[in-house]
């Protein structure tokens, strides 16, 4: 049985953006190189531009032999650990990609490995090739490709392919799922995007005291109500809000409200965007609770999943519920602008989240009262934080 090494990568410049992919399939045996693919796609994003490079190598070494085991190796671990099935595919328009993928091959003949992405420089020049290729408007000819005089240096230091490595990681196998009949990879489409807005002031805001969803729940004072005044008049002026969802709190449906009125929408509840529950320090300061729970607090500070003193929320409950939320609130809203009134940590959770950043991050950002965030969902799985903590509105 022939055993050939497919190494295949993708890149968008802007993500989404101009987008292309590189493939090439090496004898395993030798490393010689048997086939270069790579095509500009137009507009789509990363991880869309490595699952099509992917595809691409598959089906190039499914023509030179469609009886080939195949060692698949990439710089993405997310298209990796996908096709591994050790990570869970959760946006259901990426099932599909990882579904064509895997019916190219049966799944017993394919393995899967991550490689750094100077081992990847061939297929990443391909992509690169393919990418300057259509910003001049041409196709990518294989004729002009230096990419694989370029990798060869890299390809040196790397161990040796043999046959071996095709038989390595023997239970790692593709996903099994059937794709629709006829799908093919497509670009992705316009995202699901979260515009973020902080409520305006209450009267405990300016004495920086705790104020979540255990505690007074206080209304907006007067320089509240005109921050809302003020970021309506300023998202209207956008035109860009399809829908409006809230907090259940009274301080963030008094700023939809007067949002609302500037856009001409109705306003939606959804209890997952209310504020963490901070137990007996609702209504405290920073200083108040030092002095009266300083062991409870500095558990709080240095544990994501200690609660506050009297059985608050931890963060680490408040990301699980944000995460619900979120999934739920993409598919409701794919391919729309939403605005979600809601509070200081739903936030900056929404935004650590998309970054993929540590929970200690949450400690590292000012969120000003009525300031405006923004993340976009795609339907690869991808965010992208378009804007974090704008007042230029409220100036």
């Amino acid at each position: 049985m022939r055993e050939f090494i497919v190494e295949a990568d993708g890149g968008s410049r802007g993500n989404p953006g101009p987008a292309g992919y590189g493939s090439v399939v090496l004898d395993a045996a030798t490393g010689e190189t048997l086939v270069e693919a790579a095509e500009y796609i137009g507009v789509a994003t990363n991880n869309v531009a490595e699952y099509r490079g992917l595809l691409a190598g598959l089906r190039a070494a499914h023509e030179l032999d469609p009886s080939a085991k195949v060692h698949v190796r990439m710089d993405s671990k997310l298209v990796v650990e996908q096709m591994s099935g050790r990570w869970k595919i959760k946006h259901p328009d990426m099932k599909p990609l990882a579904a064509v993928a895997a019916r190219v091959f049966p799944p017993d003949r394919v393995t899967y490995e991550w490689i750094p992405r100077e081992q990847n420089k061939h297929a990443d020049r391909l992509a690169n090739e393919a990418m300057d290729a259509g910003k001049r408007g041409e196709q990518w000819s294989p004729s002009a490709s230096t990419a694989e005089l370029e990798a060869s240096a890299a390809r040196a230091a790397a161990p040796e392919p043999s046959g071996e490595a095709a038989k390595a990681d023997a239970d790692v196998r593709a996903a099994t799922a059937v794709a629709t009949p006829g799908w093919a990879p497509a670009d992705m489409g316009a995202p699901a995007t979260f515009v973020l807005l902080r409520h305006g002031e209450t009267p405990l805001t300016p004495q920086k005291r705790f104020s979540g969803s255990g505690g007074t729940n206080p209304s907006l004072s007067d320089v509240g109500r005109e921050q809302a005044e003020r970021a309506g008049a300023a998202l209207a002026r956008r035109g860009t809000i399809q829908a409006i969802v809230a907090s259940p709190l009274a301080r963030t449906r008094e700023t939809a409200g007067i949002v609302a009125a500037h856009l001409g929408l109705e306003v939606s509840i959804d209890d997952g965007l209310r504020e963490t529950d901070f137990g007996a320090w609702e209504g405290l300061t920073f200083a108040e609770v030092r002095e009266r729970y300083p062991d409870d607090l500095n558990t709080w500070l240095a544990d994501p999943e200690a609660q506050p003193s009297g059985g608050g929320e931890s963060f680490a409950a408040t990301a699980t519920r944000i995460e619900a939320t979120r999934e739920k609130l993409v598919a409701a809203y794919a391919g729309r602008t939403v605005l979600l009134v809601s509070h200081v940590t739903p936030i900056k959770t929404f935004v650590r989240l998309a970054l993929g950043a540590p929970p200690e991050s949450l400690f590292r950002m000012e969120l000003s009262a009525a300031a405006l965030s923004a993340v976009a969902y795609y339907a690869d799985g991808n965010a992208s934080v378009r804007l974090f903590n704008d007042t230029s509105h409220l100036r």
